[in-house]
């Protein structure tokens, strides 16, 4: 899964019949700071979520096992809209620390 925010919104009046009524949104991945990562990824919104608001992105074969997108041509889904994270902050300094050793 990807964690990431919800930065705008695909419009596509010409699609698969299969995807008619689906909300594309664009996501762009972020760290556990919420800072921006490059990556992004377009994903059928099952959730309802905005812009703005952080979510959680399911991708290849698993993004197609929400009622919504079972059996479509999908392959990211927002499936959940993320209300909080816990994160241990040692840890997450521990993995910059092991990340910026590995990178020099």
């Amino acid at each position: 899964m990807i964690l990431g925010r919800v930065i705008g919104t695909v419009w596509a009046t010409r699609k698969d019949e299969q995807t008619v009524g689906m909300k594309f949104q664009i996501v762009r991945e972020v760290e556990l700071d919420y800072t921006p990562k490059s990556g992004f990824v377009v994903a059928v919104d099952s959730v309802g979520a905005g812009v703005g608001e952080i979510v959680l992105v399911a991708q290849g074969s698993s993004g197609r096992q929400t009622e919504l997108t079972r059996g479509k041509p999908v392959d990211a889904v927002i499936m959940a809209i993320v209300d909080r994270l816990d994160v241990d902050e040692d840890e997450v300094e521990e993995v910059k620390r092991r990340a910026a050793v590995t990178s020099t």
